[in-house]
């Protein structure tokens, strides 16, 4: 069995707000083993950047944890065991900020969205860098700057000896993204979070950007959470995907097996959404009916129900639906149609019969 690097049990993070309390994570749970690649898929607002920045204690404030647990391997932790993961791991949740600040870029390291606004423009790559592998390792400023060039080079950024010494404004995004990937890089860590790492690059540089990241998880055998809205990319990528609508994980599994049998309806339609490859020319894509509900109106029952092709009136929009697992290991899907008849769900899910008639709309429209 692979050594699990992190492990998050019944996570909650929310905002207070003059108008109202933001559940923007609502209990998630999810494990990541060393060197596995992990997706997590959804649509804009449904938590997934959050989730990872609570990982990492690095919520801003009005938002807090207000429950759950992040279990991360830590040396010098207290040796507790979570039930069925290794010893000496250590509760993020409740830890000190020193404990939180030795894993925080050592043990798990983040790749953030906006590389533009996320590195500081008053310093040169040279002294971020070289910050990071000071603040977590004994070295002299020569010898972190000998490693930021080193590390420049690994990840294909041109003339590191010149760059190092360049700010943040005189690079282009495709090339900042690859010196935040080396940033991230900087302390060998063992989770590596990516959220968005392609978003606004051309369709060169994404791919360009992609392959950098499988190169440098094979170097390094680090396990990788991916955060991403593009299931095109979670398909090129992942070995596991989690699929977050409003703060929980609705499905989660081994992505072939989620790809080519999904049993959510939110999952099959982000999967509807997609253009395929041999589809006709006038074929018209279907997304996702209606939209991500507000913040401050969360439906009552299944999250999902007020856009569910599949709803069952007087169900679920009264009872929220609790996590299934199986047939398959590592399967997971929360939909009330699965919890009495697991079998006779997986038949019919999708179908029209299955469908509540006041919802169902016309096949092609």
């Amino acid at each position: 069995m692979s050594e699990t690097v992190l492990r998050i049990r019944d996570l909650h993070t929310q905002f207070a707000l003059d108008d109202g309390v933001v559940k923007a994570v609502n209990g998630v749970d999810l494990d990541i083993s060393r060197g596995e690649t992990l997706a997590v898929v959804g649509e804009s607002g449904c938590g997934k950047s959050v989730m990872a920045r609570s990982v990492l204690r690095l919520v801003d404030r009005p938002g807090r944890i207000t429950g759950g647990e992040i279990w991360v391997r830590h040396p010098e932790g207290p040796g507790k065991t979570p039930e069925g993961a290794p010893g000496g791991m250590v509760d993020l949740v409740t830890a000190d900020k020193r404990t939180v600040r030795s894993v925080r870029g050592k043990r798990i390291a983040m790749v953030f969205q906006e590389p533009m606004t996320s590195m500081s423009p008053m310093h040169t790559l040279g002294n971020q860098i070289g910050e990071a592998i000071r603040l977590h390792e004994k070295v002299s400023k020569a010898e972190a700057r000998r490693r930021t060039i080193d590390l420049l080079g690994r990840v294909d950024i041109p003339d590191p000896k010149r760059r190092v010494d360049e700010y943040p404004f005189q690079m282009s995004g495709g090339m900042l993204q690859r010196a935040m990937i080396a940033m991230a890089l900087s302390c060998n860590p063992e989770l590596l979070i990516a959220d968005e790492p392609t978003t606004a690059l051309d369709v060169t540089t994404q791919a360009r950007i992609l392959e950098l990241l499988r190169s440098v998880q094979e170097e390094f055998g680090m396990a990788v959470m991916l955060i991403t809205h593009d299931l095109g990319v979670a398909a090129q990528m992942a070995d596991r995907i989690a699929v977050m609508y409003l703060g929980s994980v609705v499905e989660r599994g081994d992505v072939v097996s989620v790809f080519r049998s999904p049993r959510h309806p939110y999952t099959k339609a982000l999967l509807r959404s997609i253009p395929k490859l041999g589809s006709g020319a006038r074929e018209r894509l279907r997304p996702v009916r209606g939209m991500v509900p507000h913040t401050y109106r969360r439906p009552p029952g299944c999250p999902f129900h007020p856009r569910c092709d599949e709803f069952l009136a007087g169900r679920c929009d009264t009872t929220e639906p609790l996590p299934v697992r199986g047939p398959e290991p590592d399967r997971e899907v929360r939909c009330l149609r699965y919890e009495e008849r697991p079998e006779e769900a997986a038949a019919t899910a999708g179908t029209p019969q299955a469908r509540d008639p006041r919802r169902h709309e016309e096949e092609g429209a």
